[in-house]
């Protein structure tokens, strides 16, 4: 399996973004380890790690303390080492996405279904209080044909480092 991984910190003034190798690593100790050495003075360090154009899990530190994690799909978690080492400590499933504008009434089965095949897992919430509500988080990845370069990009935009990640990319 193929990944990229990029830190984006945030300083006392503005972000940052540097790809992060993640070769090697043996737990999600060390991934923590690798991401909080990227700016041991930041607030806010957040760690993206795309994987074969279908998978996305963010890891967030702040104060290079508490870490948080979502996973855009748990199935991650058993197709590879690497979504073995971010998500497998990950226990709780969150609820099924659902799609808010089908109505419930009794032709259902004439409706296909509005169920994405992904089941997101960790903690939507961990970009909130940057500008990007679970709800949303959750929308992003359930939207269909969007993959994990375009779900960071779109992340990026909405706490204020799209630049960063968009100038990271193009290097």
């Amino acid at each position: 399996m193929s990944h990229f991984a990029a830190a984006v910190t945030r300083g006392s003034k503005s972000w940052a973004a540097a790809e992060l190798d993640l070769s090697g690593v043996a737990d999600v100790e060390e991934v923590t380890e690798r991401l909080r050495d990227t700016d041991p003075d930041a607030t806010v360090s957040l760690l993206f790690v795309e994987s074969d154009d279908a998978y996305l899990v963010i890891l967030r530190l702040d104060d290079g303390e508490d870490l948080r994690i979502f996973g855009s799909d748990s199935i991650f978690a058993t197709e590879s080492r690497l979504g073995a080492i971010l998500l497998g400590d990950i226990e709780e499933q969150l609820p099924e996405i659902v799609d808010e504008e089908v109505d419930t009434d009794e032709d259902d089965e004439e409706r296909p279904s509005a169920e994405p095949d992904i089941e997101p897992v960790g903690d939507p919430e961990l970009l909130a209080d940057l500008g990007l509500p679970g709800g949303r988080l959750l929308e992003l990845c359930a939207q269909e044909g969007m993959l994990p370069a375009d779900l960071t990009a779109e992340i990026c935009q909405a706490i204020g480092a799209g630049d960063e990640i968009e100038e990271l990319r193009e290097a």
